[in-house]
């Protein structure tokens, strides 16, 4: 037998904000951790500076599925 629950998909706002990342496609130079915050601006200064124009931006977010029905215990604990 098969059976599918009522399951939804959102946010995870228990964890981290999504975390944004940047990087040159040329170098693949980063900024440091304390310049990510203005990621845009750090793009422009290292193409100012190298001349290099191609940027990869990446962001990681958090999500959590949430059944809307009971169900029975998983017997690995769900992992």
């Amino acid at each position: 037998m098969l059976r599918f629950a009522d399951w939804t998909l959102s946010p995870d706002v228990s964890g981290s904000e999504p975390i944004n990342e940047v990087e040159c496609t040329t170098c693949h130079e980063a900024p440091e951790p304390g310049e990510r915050g203005a990621l845009e601006e750090w793009c422009l200064r290292h193409a100012g500076r190298t001349r290099h124009t191609g940027f990869r931006a990446i962001t990681t977010a958090f999500f959590r599925a949430t059944c809307h029905e009971l169900l029975p215990e998983v017997a690995d604990g769900g992992a």
